[in-house]
């Protein structure tokens, strides 16, 4: 059986391990959200990674919820996000770019000309977010008009044209934790009456549509997704019959033969067993015609969860979040099996190189002691 430390060829993609730097948003872009040469050494200090799923990066500036997050949709953009991908293709690793709208997890001040964010729904989320002036309520949205999807859905494709500009290996559709995809995914969020409300087909129909450009537009082998079934992060009530859903997601993406789908498993940077889900189950749909796929899991795997989940043929990789961002030479000090270093969380969000990219590598001394 492989281990978590082989080489593994997914879709297009081919990585030296099957270790994946999780998206982990870190507040750092520059003016007009554009990524910065500080990015470059950061994501180079975590190229060892079998694969890095960049930052959540928004398609539009509509998409935007987050101060300081970076786009893909400016020639600036395209251009700042390139200096990244070469620094990491020089060192060896792979990136894929993670593809963001983050529907009605938004404030109006990040918004262009300060309009209401746009949804699935007009109900506000009881949540916050990070603003100029710190964290706040997000604000009232609005309803998408079903005239507005087609241009939403035209967002997403030319954000994966962008990133395949800018060098990236791929990209990761951000279906997960609260954002605008699962805001219609949801039955406990989307409440319309139309052709994308209701039953599971019908709150499915925009993520599909989604995937189905994305696809077409770069290749499904270049193309995954990220989800989390039941996880509460922003508001966001769990569906009904989740599992029911999300299987009738996941059977409805397997004819395109995505290079793989990513898992949060539980409450995002929570509880693992946060509701009941069977996770094996999706796992299967996925895999059926499309053995190649990569099946990524995700959220509180140790060092001995992760090489068990990988050996038992349960996940094809493993994401790690939090730990990648003080342990730049993570896939080393999981081989070794040595101490990982704890991050500051005071410096999380926004700042400068302190917090970020100044978290020394393991001495190797040290790892192999």
């Amino acid at each position: 059986m492989p281990t978590l430390f082989d080489p593994i060829h997914f879709g297009s993609i081919e990585s030296a391990n099957r270790i994946v730097m999780a998206p982990l948003t870190r507040d750092r872009a520059g003016p007009h959200q554009v990524p910065t040469p500080l990015m470059a050494t950061y994501y180079g200090q975590r190229a060892s990674a079998g694969l890095i799923v960049s930052e959540a990066t928004q398609i539009s500036a509509e998409g935007q919820g987050y101060l300081d997050t970076p786009g893909i949709y400016s020639a600036e953009q395209i251009a700042g996000w390139r200096r990244i991908t070469d620094v990491v293709h020089a060192k060896g690793g792979k990136i894929v770019l993670q593809l963001w709208h983050v529907g009605r997890i938004s404030h109006v001040s990040l918004q262009p000309n300060g309009q209401a964010p746009v949804s699935s729904t007009s109900r506000r989320a009881n949540t916050k977010t990070f603003t100029a002036k710190g964290f706040e309520e997000v604000s009232q949205p609005r309803a998408l008009r079903l005239d507005e999807m087609p241009r939403i859905v035209a967002d997403y494709r030319q954000a994966a044209r962008n990133a395949i500009d800018a060098g990236f290996d791929g990209v990761e559709v951000h279906g997960a934790n609260g954002y605008l995809l699962e805001q219609f995914l949801r039955d406990t969020i989307n409440d319309r009456t139309d052709a994308y409300g209701g039953p599971p087909e019908n709150r499915a129909r925009l993520p599909l549509e989604v995937m189905r450009a994305v696809a077409a537009e770069i290749g499904a082998g270049r193309t995954g997704l990220r989800l989390s079934p039941v996880t509460p992060a922003n508001d966001a009530a769990i569906d009904s019959d989740a599992q029911g859903l999300f299987n009738y997601l996941v059977e409805q993406l397997a004819p395109l033969k995505l290079a793989f789908i990513h898992i949060v498993e539980g409450a995002t940077g929570g509880p693992r067993d946060y509701a009941p889900f069977d996770y094996a189950a999706l796992r299967s749909r996925f895999k059926k015609g499309n053995a190649q796929g990569a099946w990524i899991v995700n959220n509180g795997y140790t060092r001995a969860m992760a090489i068990e989940a990988v050996a038992s043929g349960a996940a094809d990789m493993v994401a790690f979040g939090k730990p990648f961002i003080s342990n730049p030479d993570l896939v080393s000090r999981l081989r070794a099996g040595a101490p990982l270093a704890s991050l500051n969380p005071a410096t999380l969000y926004g700042g400068d190189a302190v917090g970020y990219t100044d978290y020394p590598a393991l001495d190797p001394a040290t790892a192999e002691a």
